[in-house]
């Protein structure tokens, strides 16, 4: 696999985790990891950081 095959897998896999963090922000999903509820922040972050990396992995290629 080369350089541009590379950053198109990972930008694509970057691009699905922030669009699943977007979908439940916008549908307001709750998530528990055994009784713990996880926070909405944690999809914000999940969908900036994400969401950068697969910007900065589809102008890289």
């Amino acid at each position: 696999m080369g350089h541009k095959e590379y950053c198109i897998v990972s930008g694509t896999l970057f691009a699905l985790v922030a669009l699943a963090h977007l979908l439940r922000i916008v549908y307001g999903m709750s998530v528990k990891v055994d009784e713990f509820a996880v926070p909405m922040l944690v999809s914000w972050v999940g969908l900036i950081v994400p969401g950068v990396l697969a910007v900065w992995a589809f102008r890289i290629k």
